[in-house]
Parts: structure tokens; sequence; C-alpha cells
């Protein structure tokens, strides 16, 4: 752990929780429920990390990353992937403008949906893989590269990909080395009794969009700056790395049930990941440090999408889930059931 990551702890009197929670007020006036979803992609947001969300149709996920970026008062752009999107639809192409004036005829570069905060990769796994390696450099490098070219896009930049999990026909699956760049994968399941009966009636009533005033661009920034501030203690960072590092069948004293059920576990990028989503959850509850707790919240979405399972595991029906909670049992912590487990 370098000297960066050992930063020193600060007063916990910030305004982080507070813009907590106008985000999910705001959010809440137009989602019913999803509090852990809702807190899960905060979390990476604060942490600057992508997000893969992966729920059956129907359970707005479109409808959720829109109203965070209305309420972030960032600029939003959704891109529906298909079998026959090319790299340049989303990245932008050069064109040949001429001047109407003196009729010179220059090279133009036409910026395409990439080059906004937010970007919506709607069906992620439905385009092919030359389309998918341009949106890896993106959410990589934070640039596109056009005719030789490297373009920065702007900042924050993050992309929040959506993936029906039940209907695989006419799709790419992601190779690991992209799902490897999602900070999290977060799982949308459907909502309970009480909020579908809210759903119904509020989607079907003669209502107003209600208005969402967006938080100022000063608060997002700050609440960065001060999730990247907070102080991780070595012993916490030895701790995720040594639960990571579980996960890797590879490993001399991975137990039995990694051995027969992973693969290939989480790489250096997972603990990583761990960590810095570790001190976003920290900093939305006004604490200085990252604690056990904080890692144990955010280790299965963290981990999830970042596992290889077996062929028998698959037989099985041993999700990566059910995994990843032996796993953290078997070290000794205990996660918390609430809205950013």
């Amino acid at each position: 752990m370098d000297a960066m990551n050992r930063t020193q702890e600060r007063p916990a009197g910030d305004a982080t929780p507070a813009f907590y929670s106008h985000l999910r007020a705001a959010v809440g006036r137009v989602i019913v429920g999803q509090d852990a979803v809702v807190e899960q992609m905060l979390i990476a947001l604060l942490a600057e990390g992508h997000v893969l969300i992966v729920g059956v149709p129907g359970l707005a996920k479109t409808l959720l990353v829109s109203t965070m970026a209305r309420v972030l008062g960032l600029g939003f752009r959704r891109i529906q992937f298909t079998p026959d999107l090319m790299p340049s639809d989303i990245t932008g192409a050069t064109i040949v403008a001429e001047d109407p004036v003196s009729r010179q005829r220059t090279f133009r570069f036409l910026p395409g949906p990439l080059f906004a905060n937010v970007v919506l990769a709607d069906e992620i796994n439905r385009t092919p893989p030359k389309t998918q390696a341009a949106l890896m450099e993106a959410m990589e490098e934070r640039q596109v590269t056009q005719t030789g070219k490297r373009l920065a896009l702007p900042r924050p930049f993050f992309v929040l990909a959506t993936q029906n999990p039940i209907e695989q026909e006419g799709t790419y699956p992601l190779p690991v080395s992209q799902l490897d760049r999602f900070l999290f994968s977060i799982m949308i399941d459907y909502p309970s009794r009480d909020e579908e009966y809210a759903i119904m009636n509020r989607t079907t009533a003669d209502a107003p969009v209600p208005e969402l005033p967006p938080a100022a661009a000063e608060d997002l920034r700050a609440a960065i700056a001060r999730a990247r501030s907070i102080a991780v203690p070595d012993e916490l960072a030895a701790r995720v790395t040594a639960l990571v590092r579980a996960t890797r069948p590879q490993e001399p004293d991975a137990s039995e049930r990694v051995r027969d059920a992973v693969a290939w576990g989480g790489g250096p990028r997972a603990a990583q990941s761990v960590l810095a989503a570790a001190k976003a959850r920290a900093a939305l509850r006004g604490r200085g440090r990252a604690e056990l707790d904080d890692a144990a919240a955010v280790f299965l979405p963290a981990l999830r999408h970042r596992l290889v399972m077996t062929y028998h595991a698959r037989a099985e029906g041993i999700s990566p889930d059910a995994l990843l909670e032996t796993v953290l049992a078997a070290g000794g912590v205990r996660r918390d059931a609430g809205p950013a487990a």
C-alpha cells in the first residue's frame, strides 16, 4: 500500500452524506424502491467506476440511469447496442467539411455519443467485438482514438451498461477483460408487492413528470474528492487482498469449494475495486476511514462478474454470489444485509 492509499484520516463532518440524501430523495420522486441499487450506483460514481446493471426487462434500468444523470446535472447519452453497430457510431467520425466562404475543404471531427458524462450502453452484449473494443478503450483510458489522434472524453465519465440475463439469442458474451473494467455488477430484482403496487399507481395516473433540481457540479466534484481522501488502514488492505486471493483456485490455500467451482478468480483490479468502493461507502456515511464492514458490503458487486465459474459449477447451479458468500464466511467476515450489501 503506497502513501497515496494511506491518506490521512480527515474529520467526518463533510457534506457528502447530505449530498447523498438530496440525491436519494430526488431519485425517489421517480423511482420506487431500489434503495440498494441506488446506493451501489452512487458508490461506483464516487469511486469513478463503471457499472454493469443486470436485470430482466421492465425493471426501470434505463429510467434509473437517466434519472441519476439528471439529478447529478451531468450530460447523458443513451446508445442502443445492436449487431450492426460500428465503432464510429459510438466514438464519432471524421468528415470532410467545406467552408461556405472560402470553399476550402477541411477535415472535421463529429463527436459520437461517448462524448458525454454518463453513457448508457443499453443491452451491451448485443454488439460485436470490434465495437466492444472501442468501448473498452473509452472505459479504460477515458479517451477514443480517431485517425491516429487520441481525444479525451469529458470528466467525469461513466459507462452504465445494461444486460438481460435471460435472453441470450443474438448476443456476444462480454470478454473477461472487458468485464474486469466494470467496478460493479449490480443485480436488479423484481420489486416487492408494495413497491409494485406503488409503481402501478404512479405510472398509470395522469400526473406531470416531477421536476428534479440537479445537484451543483461542485458538490459532485467534492464528493468524488472526499471519497478519494478516505483513509484505508493497512490491516484492511491486507484483509481485502487475502479475501480476493481466496477466490483463485490456483492459490495453495484456496478452499476445496473454490477449486471445484472457480476456473479463474478475481485479479488485482478486483482488490482495487473493493477498496475504492469501500472508501466511497465510508464517505457516504460521513466517516473518515474505510472499515471492514464497507469492504464486506461491496464485495459481491465488485467480484461477481470477475469470477469464471467451471462447467461443473454452472451445471450444478452454483452462482458467483453463493461462492463469494462462502469466501467471506471462511475469512471470518460477516456481510451486512443492508442497502449497500
